[in-house]
C-alpha cells in the first residue's frame, strides 16, 4: 500500500489518501484511480449590514475557487445564510438544506469558515456532527484547524462550541444592556418596513408617510362609526389597500393591533416584550418581569391623543358587549342567557347533505358546554316576529326607545371626517406624479365609491332622525302603527337572549325588556 499526498495551495490543507495500485501503472492511472470527495462549503453572516454582506461574499467566493481548483474534490455547492443568528439551527435554512443533503448521501465533506459559523450551540453542533459522521460526511473548521473524523476532533469541537456559544451569550448581555439604556435615554426606533404610517426620515427618526397615515386616520375614524375591526379590514381588502406587511388581505387583528398602538399618538411604550433565552431568541410578553419605558411626543402623531384614548374606550365596550363578528343581520343580536355570550354562525355536516348553516353560542363547548340550543336563520326570524308582535300588542312604551334609535351626531362627524380624509388623499395623489397615480388608479376609484357611499349614507342618517322627531311626537299607539307600517319597528330591538326555543327575552335599545 502507497499514499499520495496531496497538496492545494489555496486552502492550505494536507490529506493522506490511501491509494492501491501496481508497479506498471503510469501516474496518469494512478490519478484516474483517486475517487474524488465531494465537497459542499457552508457560509454565513448574522446580520445584513454593509461590513458582513463584504465578509458574506468573498466567503462564498473563497469556498467555491478553492473547492474547483482542487482535482481531489468535486464541488457541490455553497450554501448560504444570510442575516440570521447561529445560536438556532431551525431557523437557517441554507443549513438545514445542507444537513439533508449530506444525510442523503450527496457530500462527503463539508467546508467552513469557523466553528461559530457552523453553530453557536454546542448541543445542535455536537447532534449534527455526529449524525454526519454515521453517514461519511466529514466536517473541516478551517480557523480552528479541526477534522472532525480526528480522533481529538469531537473534544476540541466541544472546548470550542462552548466557547462559541458562550461568546453569544455574553455577546446577547451586552447588546440587551446597551438597548436598555437606549431606552432609560429615550432613544428607539421603529420597525419601519412592518409599521404602517411611518418612515425613516433624513435625520434617521421617523417621519410621517402621507399615504399610509391617511390610512391609519381611516382606520380610526371608521371606528367612531361603529364599525368593528372585522368591517374594516373588509372595506380595506375591498379597495386594494396593501396591509404592514405588504399585502392583499386584511385580517381583522392588525386592525385591533393598529388601533391600540400608542405610536399613533406620537407616544412610544419601550420593551413590551423581551428575550427569554439568548438559544431560542423567543419572546414573551412583558407583563412587569423587566423594566418598561414610556416616552411621550417623541415623534409626530398621526392622530390625536383625544381621538386615541376615545377610540380606546369604545373598543373596551365593545370587548364587553360584542363578541361575535358577521356580515348577516342576526350577528350581535342573539344572546346566549346562561353565560352572555353571543350566537354565531357555524354549519352542521350531514351524510349525503348540503351543509346546514346554524347558529349557536359562541362559548357553547367551553365552561361546562353551554346547554342553550341551535337556532336556524328562519327561527331567529320567527323569534324576532314574535317579539314585534309582543310591542304592538302589549302598546309598549317606545317614546325614549325611539330616541336610542337616531343616529348620534358624532357617527355623521366621524362619515364627514373620513370623506374629507379621502378627499385630501385624492388630490394628493393627482398632485403627484404620474407613476404614482397608476399605481394606485383602482384604489382612487373604489375610495370614490366609499365617499359617494358615505355621503349618501349621511344624507339617509340624517333624513331618518328628522323622521324619529316627527314620529316621537305622535302619541304611542299611533307611533307603533307608523313604524310597523315602515318595518322600523324591528330596528328598536337590540338582540334577544335565548334560554329555549320556547323561552327568550327581548331587550329594546333603551336597555327595557320584554
Amino acid at each position: 500500500m502507497n499514499t499520495i499526498t496531496e497538496k492545494t495551495e489555496e486552502s492550505k490543507l494536507t490529506k493522506i489518501i490511501p491509494v492501491a495500485f501496481n508497479d506498471n501503472e503510469t501516474e496518469k492511472d494512478i490519478n484516474y484511480s483517486i475517487k474524488k470527495r465531494r465537497a459542499a462549503a457552508y457560509a454565513r453572516v448574522s446580520t445584513e449590514r454593509d461590513e458582513q454582506q463584504s465578509s458574506y461574499k468573498a466567503q462564498i467566493d473563497y469556498y467555491t475557487k478553492m473547492i474547483s481548483d482542487n482535482h481531489g474534490l468535486e464541488f457541490v455547492q455553497v450554501y448560504t445564510d444570510e442575516g440570521v443568528s447561529g445560536t438556532d439551527t431551525k431557523k437557517r435554512k441554507g443549513f438545514t438544506t445542507m444537513i439533508n443533503d449530506a444525510l442523503q448521501g450527496k457530500i462527503d465533506i463539508i467546508y467552513t469558515k469557523s466553528i461559530s459559523r457552523f453553530a453557536r450551540n454546542t448541543v445542535d453542533s455536537l447532534i449534527t456532527i455526529r449524525k454526519l459522521k454515521e453517514v461519511g460526511c466529514e466536517v473541516y473548521f478551517e480557523k480552528e484547524n479541526i477534522y472532525t473524523f480526528d480522533s481529538k476532533g469531537e473534544l476540541l469541537i466541544t472546548i470550542m462550541s462552548s466557547l462559541a456559544q458562550e461568546e453569544s451569550r455574553s455577546l446577547s448581555e451586552n447588546v440587551t444592556w446597551g438597548m436598555r439604556k437606549r431606552f432609560a435615554d429615550g432613544k428607539y426606533t421603529i420597525h419601519y418596513k412592518e409599521f404602517m404610517g411611518y418612515e425613516r426620515g433624513e435625520d434617521n427618526k421617523p417621519k410621517i408617510n402621507e399615504y399610509e397615515a391617511f390610512i391609519i386616520r381611516r382606520i380610526f375614524y371608521m371606528v367612531l362609526q361603529e364599525l368593528s375591526p372585522y368591517q374594516i379590514s373588509k372595506i380595506l381588502t375591498n379597495e386594494g389597500i396593501k396591509t404592514p406587511m405588504g399585502k392583499d388581505i386584511w385580517h381583522y387583528s392588525v386592525i385591533k393591533s393598529i388601533l391600540h398602538n400608542e405610536k399613533y399618538k406620537g407616544d412610544a411604550l419601550l420593551q413590551k416584550t423581551f428575550s427569554t433565552s439568548f438559544l431560542t431568541k423567543k419572546r414573551k410578553k412583558n407583563n412587569g418581569e423587566v423594566q418598561q419605558y414610556y416616552i411621550e411626543n417623541g415623534h409626530p402623531a398621526i392622530i390625536s391623543k383625544t381621538l386615541f384614548e376615545h377610540v380606546q374606550k369604545m373598543s373596551d365596550q365593545t370587548k364587553k358587549s360584542r363578541f361575535c363578528e358577521g356580515d348577516s343581520k342576526y350577528s350581535k343580536r342573539v344572546r346566549c342567557s346562561v353565560c352572555g355570550n353571543w350566537y354565531c354562525t357555524t354549519l352542521w355536516k350531514k351524510k349525503n347533505c348540503e351543509d346546514i348553516k346554524v347558529w349557536r353560542c359562541n362559548k357553547k363547548y367551553e365552561k361546562g358546554n353551554c346547554s342553550t340550543p341551535y337556532l336556524t336563520n328562519e327561527e331567529i326570524e320567527d323569534i324576532f316576529n314574535l317579539a314585534k308582535k309582543r310591542m304592538v300588542s302589549e302598546n309598549v312604551n317606545i317614546k325614549r326607545a325611539l330616541s336610542k334609535l337616531k343616529t348620534p351626531a358624532r357617527i355623521i362627524k366621524a362619515q364627514e371626517l373620513e370623506i374629507k380624509e379621502i378627499e385630501r388623499m385624492i388630490s394628493y395623489l393627482e398632485m403627484s406624479n404620474c407613476t404614482e397615480i397608476h399605481t394606485y388608479n383602482n384604489q382612487l376609484l373604489k375610495m370614490s365609491e366609499r365617499s359617494c357611499y358615505l355621503e349618501e349614507l349621511i344624507r339617509k342618517e340624517r333624513d331618518k332622525n328628522e323622521y324619529i322627531k316627527v314620529v316621537s311626537s305622535f302619541n304611542n299607539e299611533n307611533a307603533i302603527e307608523v313604524l310597523k307600517q315602515d318595518g322600523c319597528i324591528y330596528d328598536l330591538i337590540d338582540y334577544v337572549s335565548i334560554k329555549s326555543k320556547q323561552d327568550f327575552s327581548v331587550t329594546l335599545i333603551d336597555g327595557n325588556e320584554i
